[in-house]
């Protein structure tokens, strides 16, 4: 299929201004140019990051806003040198949708890490000057780089949050060496970010304990989730109690904490790595200096790292935890987000009520 063919009409749901009510939106996506992938869209996760950006808390929003990143559906279309897809397919999308694919990183299949900027799913300028719009829509069109194969016998509402919460996590996981049996890990925070590290800790053969500020998370993390241990981080005895006992922490908080009291649970040489935007990170030199820590920052992951996420729960079995909706409760579900009144994950079912 040649690039030359018309744009088509597309459905979504937008945020026109900063109050981030999202309501009906018709706009055009571009013709399927020869390398690119037409999706019908059967799922979207919602993220934080629809929050962010429909209430524009970072400044740079442009309405109208479709938001939504976590993306999966089936092919409808393919481009003439597409070869990598076939009509039929099941796949997903993820929080990037287009990079400069000639730098040291695109090479390196970590195109989020593009020397010129990745092209974010929503919100992003791609290089024809339009801005993006994401999964809260019909369909998506994207090059074929940018698009991920899912078994048909993995559920799309499933794969949707595998595309950001799943690899998010999943990826400093790999890079720091988390999948060594028999190690310790610790979990921030068990939201959509934190309940996939506690189920790739476990599939890795990790002890893991959950760290959280809700008691009333408790018996999820351990009877639901499988966590091997929970604390509740106020709880100053039990967290001096686990002194020096951890090899690794994911901190997934994004509220304001203290990092001190994790800091010092690290075993010598032991890595934090945070996938949670909490605002501000004071760390006492000493416990750095004193048992070799490593603090590691991380975000999302590139397209060989998220073919291999998809590969591994698949082989093990491993699903997020979600509540569908439909799109005509999209605002509820990003109040509910801020709130944090979700296990875990919200998937809103666009194939069955966006019409």
């Amino acid at each position: 299929m040649s690039s030359e063919g018309a744009s088509e009409e597309c459905l979504g749901w937008a945020a026109t201004d900063t109050s981030g009510v999202l309501s009906p939106y018709k706009f055009s996506r571009r013709a399927v140019g020869d390398d690119d992938v037409y999706v019908k869209i059967s799922h979207c996760g919602v993220c934080y990051a629809d929050v962010a950006w429909t209430r524009n808390t970072l400044g740079n929003s442009v309405y109208p806003c479709v938001p939504g990143h976590e993306i999966a559906g089936i092919v409808t279309k393919v481009g003439s040198n597409v070869h990598g897809f076939s009509v039929g397919d099941h796949v997903g999308v993820g929080t990037y949708v287009n990079s400069c694919r000639d730098c040291e990183f695109c090479d390196d299949g970590l195109e989020h890490h593009c020397v010129k900027g990745s092209v974010f799913t929503f919100n992003g300028v791609d290089h024809d000057g339009t801005i993006t719009k994401g999964g809260y829509s019909k369909f998506i069109v994207v090059h074929e780089r940018y698009c991920f194969l899912i078994p048909k016998s993995y559920p799309l509402a499933s794969a949707a949050p595998l595309l950001c919460a799943g690899i998010t996590v999943y990826s400093p996981m790999m890079r720091h060496k988390m999948n060594q049996p028999g190690k310790s890990l610790g979990v921030i925070g068990l939201g959509g970010l934190g309940h996939m590290a506690v189920k790739f800790g476990k599939a890795f053969g990790l002890n893991v304990t959950v760290f959280s500020t809700s008691i009333s998370k408790k018996e999820e993390a351990l009877s639901l989730l499988g966590a091997d241990r929970f604390v509740v981080s106020s709880d100053q005895e039990e967290m001096r109690a686990l002194a020096k006992s951890l090899d690794f922490i994911v901190d997934t908080a994004s509220g304001p904490h203290s990092f001190d009291p994790y800091m010092a649970l690290l075993k010598s040489f032991g890595v934090l790595a945070l996938v949670g935007f909490p605002g501000e990170i004071k760390i006492h030199p000493g416990l750095l200096i004193m048992g070799s820590r490593t603090v590691s920052g991380s975000g999302v992951g590139g397209t060989k790292e998220i073919r291999d996420m998809i590969e591994f729960c698949v082989a093990n079995e491993i699903h997020p935890n979600i509540e569908v909706v439909p799109i005509q409760y999209a605002n509820e579900a990003l109040d509910r987000v801020i709130k944090k009144d979700v296990k875990y994950r919200f998937v809103i079912d666009i194939e069955n009520s966006l019409n």
